[in-house]
């Protein structure tokens, strides 16, 4: 096989270097319980409150504010079901949209299950929630809580979080965001989007796997996910991941103080991508939002082939990328998301999803640009719905 060319980001990142070595005495040296009382493991303690701090601090959130969980999945689990379990006074209705991602989507379903109602909002062409749209959807006081993700997985679009926050106080309503694709890849402050929550994942921004982090404003109260012990002040069960945590929190100050020079150059090999494959490729489409979008999502839809059959050819020849979320690969429907903006069924079995990375190289996209047009040319020679 050829050199391998990663362009799979937005499915997960490889834990950085200068990471990795903040993690390793965790392992072994210190490996302390947090709650105990002994030196050996108030040094631990004191690594957790160091990277709860690291967190807050790149979120403009309090320390007391962030609580660790294992990743983005949990967090938006306890996020939905900790709101709606307990805030029963608030009312039993739901509003999310129809291009979250499948924790948030699979939550609704449970929800409705029993008893909630839940509403879907549609989005527009480019996958944007208007906050118009959730506005006629708020309904008189009996929505108890809002979550949108804040850029989606598949199609990169960012989402107007700050207003579709302010239309569901507006009308009583907690606002929690799904920001695990955008932490290390724009700012974002959790005072000025006026958010009662926030979920993230590490492994999203070059930290470690099944660790993430919820932001909690506070005067929200949650009902508990994960009974048992008292770590995490009472609301999350379980002795601490303390290696994951401390790559956490070196992983997003890294990831913070580089934010501007990585979103730069990633917006700078996107939009090179981009202009490429719709010069060169007949019949390509870009999905999502032209500009406001992730520095590193380029997600296209090449008609007359299936998108499976390009990435088995792309991985022979050692390029990594997807058709969608990395959660629902094993699936053979099209993406939730690319029918929810309006693409044909057909069209979107074709699409493709490069998330580019700070490794990644101009050299490397010109690499992957040649070859995807072989490729293209190769299958839709073999099409009987192409004719040139």
């Amino acid at each position: 096989m050829a050199k391998t060319i990663y362009m799979d980001h937005a499915a997960t990142t490889p834990v950085a270097e200068a990471v990795a070595q903040k993690m390793l005495p965790y392992f072994t040296q210190s490996f302390g319980n947090p709650s105990s009382i002994h030196h050996v493991g108030r040094a631990n303690r004191a690594a957790l409150d160091n990277a709860r701090a690291q967190v807050a601090k790149a979120l403009g959130a309090a320390n007391d504010e962030i609580f660790f969980t294992s990743g983005g999945s949990e967090g938006d689990n306890w996020a939905i079901k900790g709101v709606m379990l307990r805030d029963v006074n608030r009312g039993k209705k739901f509003i999310t949209t129809n291009i979250e991602h499948h924790a948030v989507l699979h939550t609704g379903a449970w929800l409705e299950k029993h008893g909630y109602e839940v509403i879907y909002l549609p989005v527009n062409e480019y996958g944007v929630v208007t906050p118009d749209v959730l506005e006629a959807a708020m309904g008189e006081g009996d929505t108890a809580l809002v979550s949108i993700m804040f850029a989606n997985n598949e199609i990169g679009t960012i989402e107007p979080i700050k207003e579709l926050a302010e239309v569901a106080h507006r009308h009583g309503a907690l606002f929690h965001t799904d920001a695990v694709q955008a932490i290390g890849a724009v700012a974002i402050d959790v005072k000025a989007l006026n958010v009662d929550m926030l979920s993230l994942s590490a492994h999203k921004f070059y930290g470690p796997k099944g660790v993430g982090a919820m932001y909690v404003r506070k005067g929200v109260y949650l009902e508990n996910l994960i009974e048992g012990g008292a770590q995490e002040r009472g609301k999350r069960a379980g002795t601490e991941n303390i290696p994951g945590i401390v790559g956490l929190g070196a992983a997003i100050e890294l990831a913070t103080e580089n934010l501007e020079k990585n979103a730069a150059y990633l917006t700078s090999l996107r939009d090179d991508m981009i202009a490429q494959l719709l010069e060169k490729i007949p019949h390509t489409r870009l999905n999502g939002h032209p500009t406001d979008r992730l520095p590193a999502n380029v997600n296209v839809s090449i008609e007359y082939i299936e998108g499976e059959s390009m990435l088995i050819l792309l991985d022979q020849n050692g390029i990594c990328a997807s058709s969608g979320s990395a959660c629902t690969s094993g699936s053979l429907d099209p993406s939730h998301v690319l029918l929810a903006i309006g693409l044909p069924h057909e069209v979107a079995h074709g699409s493709l999803r490069f998330s580019l990375g700070i490794h990644n190289t101009k050299e490397e996209v010109d690499q992957v640009v040649e070859l995807l047009v072989k490729i293209v040319e190769r299958l839709r020679a073999m099409s009987p719905l192409y004719h040139a």
